[in-house]
């Protein structure tokens, strides 16, 4: 039988030039927004806390000292 992905969040482990498929899945969860991130749209994650962001701006909030 084969799975489908569609709909499912994937487990990723993010390093600095990409990111492991833990679990399969078609989007993550954007740390921030709560916005679901299709697989193919996600370009922003921090390494450190393994966390995603859907967009440069949101990634660049989050980082920036408090």
């Amino acid at each position: 039988m084969l799975m489908s992905n569609s709909d499912r969040p994937a487990r990723l482990h993010y390093m600095a030039n990409g990111f492991r498929v833990l679990s399969p899945g078609d989007h993550v969860i954007c740390a921030v927004s709560g916005a679901r991130i299709a697989m193919e749209e996600l370009r922003y994650w921090n390494v450190a806390a393994q966390e995603a962001y859907a967009s440069a701006a949101i990634a660049s909030q989050a980082l920036s000292p408090r």
